[in-house]
């Protein structure tokens, strides 16, 4: 049945199945470890992308705005040469990006941006009797928007409506101005612009101060509140790759004189405690995967000893040291193998009874866990390619032992 297997797998096999308890030890542990990293891959993996997602869940990966305003004042000195001095930064006044119109055409022509949706932004009160809230006004282009923000997924009550009368605020800012959908609420602008609109929609972006501070208005009903006609006062984008969002914003500033703001630079905390999860994963990741070669290392250098007398006579008959060598990388490689099929197995269970266990109070999942199949691919082959090194050790020392000292023992 095996004529025509190579003489190493023969040898290989059958040293495994005479050690037999030995084997089933370590390719458990090998299978534990195994488990533990792609357990441990998928919630963490889930994990940062949950938090990614709720925290650009209300807001751009990048946004573009006009430099900050500085005075230079002039003076002139006895010759009557006219001398530029800076002086105290005045205070920031909304204004539009100059030829905006192009900025956006040369946002939609790089590879690195998936959405480009131009904005005017600008503080304002929203009024209802004697009761008033300070908002941030921000009138958008919906169906340019929702490539930037998915608001159309967090709207709780109303529709996603927008025409030059229409709103969509927050549930806080409902909750606090007592109003729900179809009530009205008069908005008033910092340079006097007064409209009175009607509410389509709220919204629940996660966030309580996003939902009572943001109100979304028609990018021409903003345009007009603030007195910004035909202008932007923003460009929000989405990027390819959300991580490098602080280098596109750097090429972007350099190419356009822009300021562009990312995400990572608005929220560094947030930024930094995801890279330290990420790095602290990769070594509990590196520390278990040493652990588990040194598991197969340990009993193949035990076999090595145990086998040493077999070994001894396979070379006395013939054998040459490349088999021999190649027969205990064989043995680790199929231990590696086995054990990533099992710990891949053991991994889909724990992820499964986590499915079932870890859930909010309403009954939805904490959070979602996507596996995907090259996870458990790229674990069976780094596992098998950890016991092929941990078995170099041990291949080299047998490949090494003289045929008469091995079989004198």
């Amino acid at each position: 049945m095996n004529d025509w297997l190579p003489f190493e797998w023969i040898a290989a096999v059958r040293f495994l199945r005479e050690g037999r308890l030995q084997s089933i030890f370590i390719i458990v542990g090998a299978a534990i470890g195994v488990a533990v990293i792609v357990f441990m891959s998928a919630l963490l993996d889930g994990l940062q992308s949950n938090l990614f997602k709720r925290v650009l869940s209300s807001q751009p990966h990048i946004v573009l705005q006009r430099p900050q305003q500085v005075a230079l004042p002039q003076r002139t000195d006895a010759n009557g040469t006219q001398i530029l001095m800076a002086q105290q930064k005045p205070s920031q006044r909304i204004s539009s990006i100059d030829q905006w119109q192009k900025v956006r055409a040369q946002m939609q022509l790089r590879p690195d941006v998936l959405a480009v949706s131009p904005s005017v932004t600008g503080p304002a009160f929203a009024l209802r009797g004697d009761a008033s809230q300070s908002i941030s006004l921000i009138g958008i282009d919906p169906e340019q928007y929702a490539r930037i923000v998915p608001l159309p997924e967090k709207i709780t009550a109303g529709s996603y409506r927008m025409t030059n009368t229409d709103m969509l605020i927050g549930i806080q800012l409902a909750d606090d101005m007592g109003v729900q959908v179809g009530d009205k609420l008069r908005v008033t602008s910092a340079n006097g612009g007064n409209l009175t609109l009607t509410i389509a929609g709220l919204f629940d972006l996660g966030n309580r101060a996003v939902n009572q501070r943001n109100v979304y208005v028609l990018l021409s009903t903003a345009q007009n509140l603030t007195g910004l006609v035909g202008g932007v006062s923003t460009i929000d984008l989405t990027v390819q790759v959300p991580f490098d969002a602080e280098l596109v914003a750097q090429s972007i500033s350099a190419a356009t004189g822009l300021q562009a703001l990312s995400w990572i630079a608005t929220n560094n905390q947030f930024f930094l405690g995801l890279n330290a999860q990420k790095f602290s994963s990769q070594m509990i990741r590196l520390f278990v995967g040493l652990s588990v070669a040194a598991g197969i290392a340990s009993v193949l250098v035990v076999s090595v000893v145990q086998r040493s007398k077999e070994i001894g006579i396979l070379r006395a008959m013939g054998g040459s040291r490349g088999q021999v060598m190649r027969l205990f990388l064989i043995q680790g490689g199929i231990v590696g193998l086995f054990g990533s099929v099992l710990g891949s197995a053991m991994a889909a269970g724990l992820l499964l009874l986590w499915r079932l266990v870890a859930k909010n109070p309403d009954g939805t999942p904490m959070f979602v866990i996507t596996v995907s199949v090259q996870l458990f691919l790229w674990a069976a082959l780094l596992a098998t390619l950890t016991g092929l090194a941990a078995a170099v050790t041990p291949a080299l020392r047998a490949a090494r032992l003289q045929p008469v000292e091995a079989i004198r023992g």
